[in-house]
């Protein structure tokens, strides 16, 4: 039976010609050849797998050829190829810096530079991983390498760069290797597919292009893997089942669904990505790049950086043309933000959920229910209801005059109508919380009011804008500003308080989340504290808690009262998840709402 060579050696290239991806690089290194300009020290640097070391021993045999052909590489035949072919060259060494990092094999090393070359002109020395050298071997390798004997030449690889000193850097020519583009992988896959009678689909190679990242090694590798894999004919479903690759067409699935604002379908079929073994951080990272490739394909004049087959370029560039811009621009904002807080996030499915939700809504329209409105929408929509309700109250007037009356009279009932603007305002009735006005004028279906806001309050300040100073009028203002509340509002407020504090007061807001504000005399409000020290705290912010509450409740009346708790012995403050636990306890019901609900406590 025959050994079997893996493909990253089999298909090793020898000449400069055979390198892929490396043509200005290759270029260059043969044209020194051919001209006999050789420096002293060459630095290659570039990812890993892309052919640094290969091109070191190409060069190096080019180097020492006794006969090379007219475009600078080594002729294979002479007695130097053969002994290099053979590996039984004792022109070029090779040394692996990641183990012999230190001083003294540096000066090993030293010493072996000062023997001429038997066969060949130079003594060619490959230091692979240079950067793993520590401090001592390069300033032992320093005085060698500005002034090395005339027989030397190092070609020192790494794959950092930075981690050199700038000294050496500074006594060496500086090659720096690509990465090896997808198309190119691509095509050297093709050819050793041919070479080796395998049978294969285009698209699976492009899988296997795209998991390299860059590197051939890394590419012939996998190429390999699949092979044993699939038996000798490689396919694109095959080689995702086996590199556990999450197929494209789910991204292309979700892309659509999305368009179509169908977020129970989008449900679906995360829900189906996460039963096969797939993570959602995965499918986050997986969709943000294919809507950056979506976005590319938008433009012609950047289809080139789609580092993708010719066929899936197609792909993208037919839902490039059912995607708006705008909304490919927020879907990247809003999967760069669940992969920011992917990590951090305690139930993370949901984060991955609420994202692809939002997604959904960017192309809702804002009259489809369900859809949101932003805070500048809503702040703006009752900027326009207010002035729609206010015109027609303050031409109330003016409407009077247009009934049909006789001449004579027609005067004086408008003189006394201009004269009297406010007689109803100023005698309100005990239902008059709204202005009937604006209802009576408007003949338009009125919003429910929501939470916390009043449009009469809206109302009342324009009025006291407008230049009304009538006291009876600004009492009236005062009394119809002043909202009843109940206790779950109140301890609702009281909770948006404590989560609204800034930073600096996080550990009063933490004592506060576990106070339970009550009223006792309407609209008295009581606070009872543990001790002493809480108290002190609170008097400190105590304005500052009482206007919160005011403004937040719309009752200008509140007072707030904190007294100090009596007891006999010590007793121990619940937490929140403690309160909770006990409220389980006595009510069998919570504990079944939070299982149907699978909610967390925060």
């Amino acid at each position: 039976m025959e050994e079997y060579i893996v493909s990253a050696r089999k298909y090793r290239p020898t000449t400069f010609d055979s390198v892929v991806g490396q043509l200005a690089l290759t270029t260059t290194l043969k044209n020194a050849v051919k001209s006999g300009k050789l420096a002293h020290a060459y630095l290659f640097c570039g990812p890993r797998g892309v052919g640094k070391t290969t091109c070191a021993r190409i060069f190096a045999k080019a180097i020492n050829c006794l006969t090379p052909t007219p475009d600078g590489d080594a002729c294979g035949h002479c007695e130097s190829c053969q002994a290099f072919n053979e590996q039984r060259s004792f022109n070029i060494f090779e040394l692996d810096a990641a183990s012999n990092n230190s001083v003294e094999h540096i000066k090993t090393l030293m010493e072996q530079t000062r023997i001429p070359p038997q066969v060949g002109k130079y003594k060619v020395f490959i230091i692979d991983e240079v950067h793993m050298l520590s401090t001592q071997a390069f300033n032992a390798f320093l005085k060698t390498l500005e002034e090395p004997p005339q027989h030397v030449i190092f070609i020192l690889a790494t794959t950092e760069k930075h981690k050199i000193l700038p000294t050496i850097l500074s006594r060496c020519q500086i090659y720096d290797f690509e990465r090896m583009t997808v198309q190119g992988t691509i095509d050297h896959l093709k050819y050793v597919a041919e070479k080796e009678g395998i049978q294969y689909e285009e698209q699976a190679l492009a899988v296997i292009a795209e998991k390299a990242d860059g590197g051939m090694r890394d590419a012939l590798s996998i190429f390999d893997q699949a092979v044993s894999f699939c038996q000798g004919n490689i396919t694109y479903q095959r080689v995702i089942e086996d590199l556990n690759v999450l197929d494209s067409d789910n991204y292309f699935r979700l892309i659509d669904l999305a368009v179509d604002n169908k977020v129970s379908d989008m449900m679906l079929l995360l829900n189906d990505i996460i039963n096969k073994g797939f993570d959602g951080g995965l499918l986050t990272l997986g969709l943000a790049k294919h809507v950056r490739n979506v976005l590319v394909a938008k433009d012609p004049q950047t289809l080139p950086l789609l580092e993708v087959s010719q066929q899936q370029a197609e792909r993208y560039q037919l839902q490039a043309k059912k995607c708006e811009t705008r909304f490919l621009y927020q879907a990247l904002r809003l999967l760069n933000q669940c992969d920011i807080n992917y990590k951090q996030s305690g139930n993370k499915r949901l984060l991955v959920e609420l994202t692809l939700i939002e997604i959904a809504q960017i192309t809702q329209p804002d009259d489809t229910p369900g859809a949101g409105r932003s805070p500048k929408r809503l702040k703006s929509l009752f900027k326009q209801l207010l002035q729609q309700q206010t015109k027609p109250q303050n031409a109330a007037p003016q409407v009077a005059v247009a009934k049909p009356v006789a001449a004579p009279v027609h005067t004086q009932i408008r003189k006394k109508d201009t004269q009297q603007p406010t007689p109803n305002t100023q005698q309100p009735t005990p239902n008059t919380q709204h202005p009937t006005p604006a209802k009576a004028v408007s003949g338009r279906p009125q919003l429910k009011k929501p939470i916390g806001f009043s449009f009469s309050s809206l109302l009342n300040a324009s009025k006291e804008t407008d230049g009304d100073n009538d006291q009876s009028s600004t009492s009236n203002t005062q009394h119809s500003t002043d909202k009843t509340f109940t206790d779950q509002e109140l301890q609702l407020q009281w909770l948006s308080m404590c989560n609204r504090m800034p930073q600096k007061f996080v550990g009063i807001a933490t004592r506060l989340k576990n106070l339970n504000p009550r009223i006792t005399d309407f609209p008295a409000v009581e606070v009872v504290v543990e001790n002493s020290l809480v108290k002190e705290q609170i008097d400190q912010i105590h304005t500052k808690i009482l206007n919160t509450l005011k403004l937040h409740l719309h009752n200008s009346s509140i007072t707030l009262n904190v007294l100090v708790a009596e007891h006999e012995g010590p007793v121990r403050i619940m937490n929140r998840r403690e309160q909770f636990e006990l409220m389980e306890k006595e009510n069998p019901s919570v504990a079944k709402l939070r299982e149907r609900f699978q909610l967390e406590l925060a």
